[in-house]
């Protein structure tokens, strides 16, 4: 079977970081396709940072750089760049992809641009020329198998990936929209850092229906420790 020539084949994932006294991983992910294309999805902390008082420090392990390494990618290499959202674990090294187009919901980008304090801090690594970036509104397939899913509540413009791989079927990427099995049901309770209450338990549903509808083969939640361990990591993938 010949598939199209940008159909995603083979999807990495990166852990770059995890929070120590609850080892809540920090994680990248990394999309290849057909025709070449390298999509990278966030990009993890900065080599640099303050950690918020009370909030426990993280430890930062092999960061995106060195695991691309281990596929002979250097950030030149990275085509697209698919932003969630701009908290400080998503976007530490934005603007270290010199090649890539950014893709973000336009709510994301404006929200942040016009200075709420949510982004402030990892306000350089994301404030890049507007010309750098694709602005998008709602739900948009970027390529064929790669649908962006607009999850707003953790963030306004928050965003969520499905991947459909030819073996393993599609796969979700929750990102923070669910950081973990437990918050993926209609019943869950908005976490600590979530903006809007309404709008997290409206885009898990979402994202439920999304998993009914698609017969998702593998959710992958945002921050799951217990569920991380269990997954392929790079230099393994799922294709």
């Amino acid at each position: 079977m010949t598939l199209p020539a940008t159909t995603p084949l083979r999807l990495y994932l990166m852990q770059v970081a995890t929070l120590s006294q609850v080892e809540v991983p920090i994680v990248c992910y990394l999309v290849q396709t057909a025709d070449g294309k390298n999509i990278l999805i966030d990009s993890g902390l900065p080599g640099q940072f303050e950690t918020p008082a009370g909030r426990p420090a993280p430890i930062l392990g092999q960061d995106v750089f060195a695991q691309l390494a281990l596929l002979d990618l250097q950030p030149d290499d990275i085509d697209l760049l698919i932003c969630t959202h701009f908290d400080l674990d998503h976007c530490g090294h934005h603007v270290d992809f010199p090649r890539a187009e950014l893709v973000v919901q336009r709510e994301q980008y404006e929200t942040a641009r016009n200075g709420h304090p949510r982004f402030a801090a990892a306000r350089p690594h994301w404030d890049l020329p507007a010309e750098r970036y694709r602005l998008i509104n709602g739900d948009t397939t970027l390529l064929p198998g790669i649908e962006l899913i607009e999850t707003s509540g953790h963030v306004p413009g928050h965003m969520s990936v499905l991947v459909r791989l030819s073996q393993t079927g599609p796969i979700l990427l929750t990102i923070d929209a669910a950081p973990n099995e437990e918050s993926f049901h209609p019943d869950r309770q908005a976490g600590p850092l979530d903006l809007d209450v309404e709008k997290t338990i409206a885009s898990t549903i979402k994202l439920l229906e999304v998993a009914r509808r698609e017969q998702v083969a593998l959710t992958i939640f945002g921050h799951d420790g217990h569920q991380w361990p269990t997954l392929k990591t790079l230099p393994a993938y799922y294709e």
